[in-house]
Parts: C-alpha cells; sequence; structure tokens
C-alpha cells in the first residue's frame, strides 16, 4: 500500500478514527490494535511475507530475552551471534543470493572456466533491510547492556513493524521508540496539526517534485548517448533532487502519520543540501542510517583500526561506505556509490583535525554569501556519486560519465529540459525558509497558512494521476 494511493487515503482516517474513538482506553488495546493493522498494512504488497516479517521479530525478542537473563558469557554472545547470523542470512538469501551467484558466475568465465549457473526466482520482501536493521540494532544493544530485554511480544513487534515506517525507515531504535509504546497515548490537537503539515509537505515533495523530476531523470539517462553536456549534468542534478524529495517527503509522511497517532519518530533529513562539506552531508543525510552504521559498523572497525592511525579510520570510513552502498541493493553500481562517497573522506581525515572533522555534529546556522561555493561544491560531490545509484550497471554509468566529459564544449550549452530548474529552486527556496527559521513569524498567520495549505493541496490534486513507487521501497 503506497502512502500516495486511494487505498492509503480511506486507510489512515479509518485507524486514525478506531485508534483514539475505540481503542484508546488503554495501551494494551491501542498497541495491539496498531500491531494489526501494521500486518495488514504489511499483507497489501504479499501476506506471505508476513510470516517472515514474525519469525524474525520472535527470533530477535526471544534472543533478547536469553541474553538478559543468563550470566554466561559464552552463552550471550552465541546467542547474540545466532540471531545476527540468521537475521542478516535471510537478507543475505532474499536480497544478494542472485547477485553473488551471477557475480561467481561472471568470474569464473573470465578465466575460462564456463558454468551454467542460473538465478533463482526469488522474491524480494518489502522492507526487510530496514526491519532486519531494528532487530540486530536491538539484540546488540541488549548484549552491550545499553538496554534490558522486552518483555511485552506486543510491544516489542509494534516496534518491529510499525506501519509508518515498516516498508523505509527511518531506522528506529529501541531506546526511542520502546518507551513510547509503553505509555498510553494521548491526544494532542498541536501534534496532530503538525502531523497534517508534514503529510502534506511529504506528499508535496513526493508527487510534486520527485515524481514531475522522475520523468525528465528517467529520459535522460535512458537516453545519455544523444544528449547533450548540459543536459547530462541536469540530469545528474535533478536526481539528487528526485531522490531527496522522495525519500525524504516518505520520512515525512510516516513521522506525520506517527504524529497523528501520538508517537515522534526520530529526524532522518536535517537539511542536508546546505551542508558545508560531505562529513556535515552524511550527518545530514538518511540521519537514521548513517547513525546506524557508525554505532555498529565504523565504530567497532575505527577500534579494530586504531593502532593505524589515520589510515585506519579511513580504511573504517571507506569500508563503512562500501557496506552502506551494498546495503541499497544487490549490484555492483551501489557499491560504487558507496565506496566514492567513502573516499570523499581522506582530506578531511588526514587534516589536521582528523577524526574530529568527520564525527562533529554539525549545527543549524544561517547560510552566509561565502558558505555558497562550499555547498555547491559538497552538492555537486554528492549528485556525481548518484551517477552510480541510478546507473543500472557500472557500465551505463561509467558512459555517463564519459559522455559528460566527451561532450565539454556543451556543458554550458542551453539544456533541454528547462522546465527542471523550477523543482529544485521550489524545494529548496521552502527548505531555506525552515532552515533560517525566517519568515516562520510571517507564516504565523492563519490566513497565510490556509491559503498556503489551499495552493499545496490543489496542486496535488493536479498532480494526483502521479502514483510512482517510492523509490528505497526496493531496498
Amino acid at each position: 500500500m503506497l502512502f500516495n494511493s486511494f487505498e492509503f487515503l480511506l486507510f489512515l482516517p479509518i485507524v486514525f478514527l478506531l485508534y483514539w474513538f475505540v481503542f484508546s482506553k488503554s495501551k494494551v488495546h491501542q498497541n495491539i490494535f496498531l500491531l494489526i493493522v501494521s500486518y495488514v498494512f504489511y499483507s497489501f504488497w504479499d501476506w506471505r511475507f508476513s510470516f517472515l516479517l514474525a519469525f524474525s521479530t520472535i527470533l530477535d525478542f526471544s534472543s533478547g530475552l536469553i541474553i538478559n537473563n543468563t550470566d554466561d558469557h559464552y552463552k550471550k554472545k552465541l546467542w547474540m551471534r545466532l540471531s545476527i547470523f540468521i537475521n542478516i542470512g535471510l537478507l543475505c538469501y532474499f536480497k544478494y543470493l542472485n547477485f553473488f551467484i551471477d557475480s561467481f558466475s561472471k568470474l569464473l568465465d573470465s578465466l575460462n572456466w564456463h558454468v551454467h549457473a542460473s538465478s533463482l526466482q526469488i522474491i524480494l520482501p518489502i522492507g526487510i533491510s530496514f526491519y532486519t536493521f531494528h532487530g540486530v540494532s536491538y539484540v546488540l544493544d541488549i548484549y552491550y547492556g545499553r538496554i534490558k530485554a522486552d518483555k511485552n511480544i506486543v510491544d516489542y513487534s509494534l516496534f518491529v513493524s510499525f506501519f509508518p515506517l515498516l516498508v523505509a525507515g527511518p531506522i528506529e531504535r529501541a531506546t526511542h521508540l520502546l518507551p513510547q509504546l509503553k505509555r498510553k497515548k494521548e491526544f494532542n490537537y498541536t501534534q496532530a496539526v503538525e502531523g497534517c503539515r508534514l503529510i502534506l509537505w511529504g506528499m508535496f515533495k513526493k508527487v510534486v517534485v520527485a515524481d514531475s523530476l522522475a520523468t525528465i531523470v528517467d529520459d535522460i539517462f535512458q537516453n545519455y548517448q544523444t544528449h547533450n553536456g548540459a543536459t547530462l549534468i541536469v540530469g545528474m542534478f535533478a536526481f539528487a533532487f528526485q531522490v531527496y524529495g522522495d525519500f525524504s517527503g516518505y520520512t515525512d509522511i510516516a513521522r506525520g502519520v506517527s504524529k497523528l497517532l501520538g508517537i515522534e519518530l526520530i529526524l532522518n533529513f536535517n537539511f542536508p543540501f546546505f551542508s558545508k562539506s560531505i562529513p556535515e552531508f552524511w550527518n545530514k543525510w538518511h540521519i537514521s542510517l548513517s547513525s546506524w552504521l557508525n554505532d555498529y559498523v565504523f565504530t567497532p572497525l575505527a577500534l579494530q583500526f586504531r593502532n593505524n592511525g589515520k589510515w585506519g579510520i579511513f580504511m573504517a570510513v571507506f569500508l563503512t561506505f562500501t557496506i552502506a552502498g551494498f546495503w541499497h541493493g544487490a549490484n555492483w553500481n551501489y557499491v560504487a556509490y558507496g565506496m566514492i562517497n567513502g573516499l570523499y573522506f581522506i582530506p578531511y581525515i588526514f587534516s589536521k583535525k582528523g577524526i574530529r572533522s568527520i564525527t562533529k555534529k554539525s549545527v543549524i546556522t544561517n547560510i552566509a554569501l561565502c558558505d555558497l561555493p562550499s555547498i555547491c561544491l559538497t552538492f555537486f560531490l554528492f549528485a556525481f556519486s548518484l551517477i552510480f545509484f541510478r546507473a543500472g550497471n557500472l557500465n551505463t554509468a561509467s558512459n555517463y560519465i564519459i559522455n559528460i566529459i566527451s561532450k565539454y564544449d556543451t556543458i554550458f550549452s542551453i539544456p533541454k529540459y528547462k522546465s527542471f530548474y523550477i523543482y529544485p529552486i521550489l524545494i529548496i527556496l521552502i527548505d531555506y525558509i525552515f532552515y533560517t527559521q525566517k519568515m516562520l513569524l510571517f507564516l504565523n498567520s492563519k490566513i497565510l497558512k490556509f491559503i498556503a495549505t489551499a495552493i499545496a493541496i490543489m496542486i496535488l490534486i493536479h498532480h494526483s494521476q502521479n502514483q510512482s513507487s517510492f523509490i528505497y521501497f526496493i531496498f
């Protein structure tokens, strides 16, 4: 069930009304109801995979209890490793088995050892990358003593399967979400209004911005050989804004829906296109994944390589980003996307500030004119890496880049899609207003809010024929 579908337009009001007017007597009733509707929501894609979700949930819940209730360190480690092995094993089977088979077959072919390896017809369960990370982080947090195991199977199951974040995140932590599920929710009008605004803004970014840019991006990438250099650059930039509108739009909708139910999800995007450096960008882009990888991949690797100085830090960063790229999909172009972003950290790691320059949390500040070159460079580097993200394979990505370079004399010519500019300008302008907090007092006028909301709704209705899936659903 897509957020931008007619089915969800019916589903959400029904859930909202039943949640607050029928099941609001106790926390238990609320959570049982949300758990049921979460599985109904998930079953709209393929009901069979609900059993896989349930198995993963029971595995991690049981492992957490065993790890928490034993003093035997060997037994703790055994159950921690067993749980992670099964979780990652299931993820690898459904998401990566065909990739490994095809890659191994091509390797043997290159050695003139021909085998007839056939791919399996494996359907990728939607959201498996996200709910797997929920379970893995939960078990690891218990193992390292950061949290106690939850003893309520309903609360824990809801933590894993809560429908707004189930299929495309954000990747929640038990320390943040579970305590909210432990208490009875009371309806908060201000929170609900804020949730509606987030849903509207998320829909706007997805349907109006991302889906409109999708037609431009698809044509440019599919016919990159025939376009001039300027149009190829436009395609690169357009996809960056498409991904941002699509994924941050989904996150805004997920956070908005959760607010309607009295639950706060973590912030997943923090105005990343105003970042002045690559490390700052990755502190603001897909924050839930970046922080997850920092805690469970980068930090252990950095400790492992701590005797190698700055080269050890670089290896930890590079491997973390390579894993991040591979997490996105079973294709070498995703691995290349991750590796390129890892290489971007070299000047920061080997600077005088070293590790501090890549772990420092950015603070929202006003943008000065002198910041524009670094902001533009950061955006360009990220957009360039997205060529590998968007291309179907490494060959297409490399040919796309070669075409840009070989057509250098047309880079400053007029691009084919002049209408492209309206969408980035629109999304950057609105983000800038909220980033700098300017005009917010002006926008506090009820009349202006009503006018802005009415305009946004009319534009959404005009684009209502767009009902494409969210990009991150495939991950």
